[in-house]
């Protein structure tokens, strides 16, 4: 049997599932930084606090304007887009593992011993 074993120690016994399912909250666990919605916006404002990525966003602007343009748009702005492309990559297949970890530690079978 491989299962986790839970030993609450709390010195109460509860003779009713529902009424201790109202008394204590659920203890998922959830080690993921982002969902489906959030993480676009948050992966971006987490890759623009790196200076690195800062110079080049700054670049890229720069070569909007005609004046200031020294090469093409899509040229300089090709080597930001493939760093967040590579970074975001990176960080959706780690987070899709956590995720995965946590599913397979929430769905294990539990047994609770009480005192």
């Amino acid at each position: 049997n491989t299962g986790r074993i839970v030993l609450p120690d709390n010195g109460r016994q509860w003779k009713d599932w529902k009424q201790a399912c109202a008394v204590y909250s659920r203890n998922r666990i959830q080690t993921t930084k982002y969902t489906l919605f959030t993480f676009l916006p948050q992966n971006l404002l987490r890759q623009f606090h790196r200076l690195g990525n800062l110079y080049f966003f700054f670049l890229v602007l720069l070569n909007w304007f005609p004046q200031v343009e020294v090469f093409h748009r899509e040229i300089t702005m090709l080597p930001l887009v493939m760093v967040l492309l590579f970074s975001m990559i990176k960080d959706a297949v780690e987070d899709y593992r956590k995720y995965q970890y946590d599913k397979t530690i929430n769905f294990t079978k539990t047994r609770v011993y009480d005192k």
